[in-house]
């Protein structure tokens, strides 16, 4: 049974099961030790359990700004291939945390280049009919804060410390945005704050029925039978961490403000749960500490 779970997780987040992919066994071959490393915030953000409420909240909190939602409702395959959709996103992040800064530029380059055909146009938050490209400095803006802010927030609430604190996890990951063509993208927590509350103080963000169909989707994904009842406690734990205004936004009216002991300690218990099917050290991050030891001359650990 615990068999069968494991192997269903994996899937989900990897897009397979019966062995390790090709991109993170290649995390393994590269030229040089990357922008990050042991012991840096972002290994320890990206590595932990809380990613797994962290990305819930992300795609939640993209979708309140129109242009990007346009750009998933219009281009993405969301619907009919959600998980390959999940395991892409998965690709990008670890090759950026974990790989050498050659991969790190060539994925994020590829994305790039993925994201040229994604262009048309949307209703801004004021009503005004907007075109958009997905590789917009302001859209690449909008989703790297969502992204920044939601890593985060979980990992702050159901995480072990980060070394440096969160200023240092902002500001190491403030690299990733470069990579992705992001102008000027914040590098402490309150230049995260005040990036995203000029989001909201602009109008920029809005709810209504596009959002509201995306969330149903969020809130209901197709994921295999043995991981539906643990997905609804990770959904309230990433809902629990959004701002009032944005809960607002999202329709969630009588969403919980601050903690919540008995949410806590569910979703604590998901994450421990997830830690122990999946082991507490990334197959990502065990191809990245080969690539270190290589590079530093030690044979017996390759």
């Amino acid at each position: 049974m615990l068999g069968s779970v494991r192997s269903r997780l994996i899937e989900t987040l990897a897009g397979r099961a019966d062995e390790i992919p090709a991109w993170i066994t290649a995390l393994g071959d590269g030229d040089d030790e990357g922008f990050f490393g042991p012991g840096s915030a972002s290994w320890t953000v990206h590595g932990g359990m809380p990613t797994l409420v962290a990305g819930v909240r992300a795609l939640l909190l993209q979708a309140l700004h129109p242009g990007a939602l346009a750009g998933v409702r219009d281009f993405s395959r969301y619907r009919e291939d959600p998980l390959g959709r999940l395991a892409g996103t998965i690709r990008w992040i670890h090759t950026v945390t974990f790989g050498s800064r050659e991969q790190a530029i060539a994925g994020s380059q590829m994305v790039r280049s993925m994201h040229t055909r994604v262009a048309g146009t949307y209703r801004d938050g004021h009503g005004a009919l907007r075109p958009y490209a997905a590789n917009d400095p302001e859209l690449a803006s909008w989703v790297h804060l969502a992204f920044t802010d939601s890593f985060l927030a979980a990992h702050l609430r159901w995480g072990a410390p980060i070394p440096g604190g969160g200023d240092a996890y902002v500001a190491e990951w403030a690299t990733a945005g470069e990579l992705m063509g992001v102008e000027d993208p914040p590098r402490s927590m309150t230049q995260l704050r005040a990036q995203l509350e000029a989001f909201t103080d602009a109008g920029e963000l809005r709810g209504g029925p596009d959002v509201d169909e995306i969330v149903r989707f969020i809130r209901r994904p197709p994921l295999s039978r043995m991981l539906r009842p643990s997905y609804p406690v990770l959904f309230r734990a990433a809902v629990s961490t959004l701002t009032p205004a944005h809960r607002e936004l999202l329709g969630f009216h009588s969403a919980p403000v601050g903690r919540m002991l008995p949410l806590d300690f569910a979703t604590g218990a998901v994450l421990k749960g997830a830690g122990a099917l999946l082991g507490n050290t990334t197959q990502a991050e065990l191809a990245a500490r080969r690539r270190l030891s290589r590079l530093a001359g030690d044979p017996a650990r390759d």
